[in-house]
């Protein structure tokens, strides 16, 4: 399902009309995350990579950027998560090998490329698991679960979009209200250009006056001369469009874009009517790194994937945040 355009435009009727039941549902988390217990106390820390809206703002290149920089210092990450779009309940460490996307979801498959990886629905099931496994736990989209204590908390946000029209499901994109999603929050890393990182500080500045790590998603340098090469690209990601401009700003020839709902599932016809308009188009089918984990293997040959990876000009909040963990 893709986000309604409402929720990121100007409150208008739908939203005024829809915010009662987003005010429950803000206050149905808020009542949940209060009335529960103190949450399970892992013998290790335990960093908490979340978000406040409801769909993707880049969680993923998150945790992969948060667990490349531990191992650069030595450490031994581990990621558990829920396995959004995988059949098991877990906890089940993630083999590439031998598990594919229906089972374990595509996040954790991307994942465990980079640090062992726990798919677990119960998570303080899966962060006694890890706890054994390595010097400290990266917990992912777990911002509003409090059956787990967490030594940092983070926030990604896509600086583009920020906070939406800053209501709660279903008027707007929200999990939980601003104010007390932040609360809990010890650091904020937003996504996006310049320009979009000056509208969200402009928009949310209370967003800003935590610690603040602005970032990018930039294309991994693979040799692959994407300039002038026509293509055909499709994505199932939380917001479609951001992956076929960058695309477009490498150069590419985009000749057709087809959006999918997150984690939508690639059906047989569904990929023969990609296939199809590529070979009519005389184009290269190309699509995201976590789409590509969903493929099937026959069908993997014929699709180029384009990897992203977190990038910012000053890591130093981050850093000093694993500093005071002595990680």
């Amino acid at each position: 399902m893709r986000a309604p355009a409402f929720w990121y435009q100007k409150r208008g009727l739908r939203a005024w009309v829809l915010s009662p039941l987003g005010g429950l549902y803000g206050w149905a988390t808020a009542r949940r995350v209060r009335k529960a217990s103190k949450g399970f106390q892992a013998r290790v820390p335990v960093i908490s990579v979340g978000n406040i809206n409801a769909g993707g703002t880049g969680k993923t290149p998150t945790c992969i950027a948060l667990a490349e920089r531990i191992l650069a210092r030595g450490g031994r990450p581990v990621f558990v998560t829920r396995g959004y779009g995988g059949s098991a309940e877990g906890p089940l460490l993630v083999d590439p090998n031998t598990h594919d996307a229906s089972l374990v979801g595509d996040e954790p498959l991307l994942l465990a490329a980079f640090a062992p990886t726990i798919v677990a629905k119960d998570r303080a099931a899966g962060v006694a698991m890890a706890q054994d496994m390595g010097s400290v736990i990266i917990l992912d989209d777990a911002h509003q679960n409090p059956s787990v204590r967490k030594d940092i908390s983070i926030v990604v946000v896509d600086a583009y979009r920020g906070f939406g029209n800053g209501l709660c499901l279903p008027a707007g994109p929200l999990r939980e209200p601003v104010r007390a999603g932040l609360a809990r929050a010890d650091l904020v890393v937003s996504i996006g250009r310049p320009s979009a990182q000056n509208s969200f500080a402009a928009h949310w500045p209370q967003a800003t006056t935590l610690p603040h790590l602005q970032a990018a998603l930039s294309p991994l340098p693979t040799g692959m001369p994407w300039a002038g090469l026509p293509v055909v690209a499709f994505a199932g990601i939380g917001h479609p469009d951001k992956f076929f401009q960058t695309l477009r700003d490498m150069g590419a020839d985009l000749r057709g874009a087809t959006a999918l709902g997150d984690h939508q599932p690639f059906t047989p016809a569904l990929l023969q009517r990609l296939k199809a308009e590529a070979a009519s188009k005389h184009a290269q089918l190309v699509t995201t790194e976590k789409d590509a984990v969903r493929l099937p293997a026959s069908f993997r040959s014929s699709v180029l994937p384009l990897p992203v990876r977190l990038t910012s000009d000053d890591w130093g909040v981050l850093d000093g945040a694993l500093d005071l963990l002595g990680v």
